[in-house]
């Protein structure tokens, strides 16, 4: 990634920032950050120039374990795609709680997201992480903007992800909007069905360090427009690799479109078909006569022509 970044001692908790993020929900509390007592200024109308990143990041075996068991993954002597997701997590918080970024961070969506592994990555390799906020764009719904984030081994890189996320509100119907990859047909037949509990949000929090509060809780999913809570689209991710493992070349780039909310406790059926030289996969309502799309994924060996987007 080009430009700047500021290299921190270690990685942060994540944990002070829900706090000073939920604060930052509250009506006219932006209004304060002009404030001395709150450090950071009044929100910009550009995203920052510096990433931030964290030099030599280890992976503990028990964290890891707890992860893979709460998304269904094998645990094996390389890493799952998506952990390195989880590994930069506390850097993606810092970064969107500055007083000085240009949107709170309790009700930001996350649109979709894309994984490059360029190679396995093993559980004992320590990584250089980096995350930067790029590309603020007009949306039809309000305004979107792409998390890029690098990690490399030995000064190369091995992973990338670029996630892309919307603030909602003022949006521009004229905005070009990707719609992600195209999912299987709706009558593909199912391979699985997933029965998700009430409490998979809290779960999957423990071990990712994402709290968001429309995950946790009714009452807190409510505050934030959503009757029930809803599945991290992170985890369903993951739990669509744990589903195709077996199927997974060494090099891929995976890319998801996160369409519909899951609401917990529900059911889901997962569904893939081969497409070209990769895979593409949804997951749909497991009821109805026409199921809600909830995700849209594909994967496929790096260099692929399937394809649908590079790293910006």
């Amino acid at each position: 990634m080009a430009g700047d970044v500021r290299m921190l001692d270690g990685m942060p908790s994540p944990l002070p920032l829900y706090g000073r993020a939920g604060f930052g929900a509250v009506p006219g509390a932006g209004l304060l950050g002009r404030l001395p007592l709150f450090p950071g200024g009044a929100r910009s109308d550009v995203l920052p120039a510096e990433g931030l990143g964290v030099a030599g990041v280890a992976t503990e075996p028990d964290a890891l374990a707890a992860y893979c068991r709460a998304c269904a993954l094998t645990l094996r002597n390389e890493l799952p795609a998506t952990w390195p997701h989880v590994l930069s997590f506390p850097l993606q918080m810092v970064l969107m709680s500055t007083g000085s970024f240009p949107f709170p961070l309790l009700g930001l969506v996350h649109l979709d997201d894309e994984i490059v592994q360029h190679r396995p990555i093993g559980i004992g390799e320590p990584l250089d992480v980096e995350v930067r906020a790029a590309d603020l764009r007009p949306h039809p719904k309000g305004t979107a903007f792409s998390l890029l984030v690098t990690a490399r081994s030995g000064g190369a890189v091995v992973w990338e992800e670029r996630g892309t996320i919307l603030h909602r509100g003022g949006g521009d119907p004229a905005a070009p909007r990707d719609d992600g990859p195209e999912a299987p047909d709706a009558g593909t037949p199912a391979s699985s069905e997933w029965r998700l509990p009430g409490d998979l949000g809290r779960r999957y929090a423990a071990v990712s360090g994402d709290r968001n509060p429309i995950h946790l809780h009714q009452l807190t999913a409510r505050a934030f427009g959503f009757p029930r809570p809803i599945a991290h689209g992170m985890w369903t991710m993951a739990r669509c690799l744990a589903q195709l493992e077996g199927r997974l070349p060494g090099a891929f780039t995976v890319s998801v479109s996160f369409r519909r909310p899951v609401p917990l406790p529900g059911r889901v059926r997962f569904a893939a078909e081969e497409r070209g030289a990769g895979t593409a996969f949804a997951v749909r309502g497991a009821a109805g006569e026409e199921p809600p799309l909830h995700l849209a994924g594909e994967i496929a060996p790096a260099g692929s022509v399937l394809l649908l987007r590079a790293l910006g």
